[in-house]
């Protein structure tokens, strides 16, 4: 039985949602998505309020049911609000700088490293060391956090690296003589 499924979702005020066979239509401030539903699993607006549904009482659709309700409430959430991932790049000579829809960045390679940014995502840097990420798309916004953080990933000895804001390194345990 899910229980993510069964809540409904609050469509804020500003926002549109159309409900299209095995697909949800999403537009507000921010932008539009369109969330494609997991097969068995519907949806539909009443009372203002979006309902998620199993096609069959099966209990193989509950892990669904509680998907299709989660995408679907990531996209509600993603055009009014919208989405954001901070990364934080740590040592020496180590900075990134915007060049129009590229991000260049110094990691201590022997050459510089061109990132494209990817439609539908906005990319700040400040001071050169503080990366902000943001996007109507969760996934889309986490995916490329990711990749940026996966250029020089952070060496928990040394310090170095691009990391997420926040995010602590954990050191190996030593070996024990005995």
């Amino acid at each position: 039985m899910s229980r993510i499924g069964k809540k409904p979702i609050a469509i804020p005020k500003g926002v549109t949602v159309k409900v299209d066979g095995d697909t949800v239509d999403v537009k507000g401030p921010k932008g539009q998505m369109r969330q494609p539903l997991p097969p068995g699993v519907s949806a539909a607006v009443e009372d203002g309020r979006l309902v998620t549904r199993k096609a069959t009482d099966e209990r193989s659709l509950d892990k669904f049911h509680g998907l299709a309700r989660s995408l679907v409430n990531n996209a509600v959430l993603g055009v009014t609000e919208g989405w954001k991932k901070e990364l934080d790049i740590v040592g020496v000579g180590y900075r990134a700088e915007m060049k129009g829809k590229q991000v260049i960045l110094a990691l201590g390679y022997s050459h510089p490293i061109v990132f494209d940014v990817p439609s539908g995502i906005d990319i700040a840097i400040d001071k050169q060391t503080h990366i902000t990420v943001t996007g109507v798309d969760r996934q889309l916004v986490g995916q490329v956090a990711a990749n940026l953080r996966r250029l020089r990933e952070p060496d928990p000895y040394q310090q170095k690296g691009v990391r997420y804001t926040g995010e602590v390194l954990k050191k190996k345990a030593g070996k024990t003589g005995a």
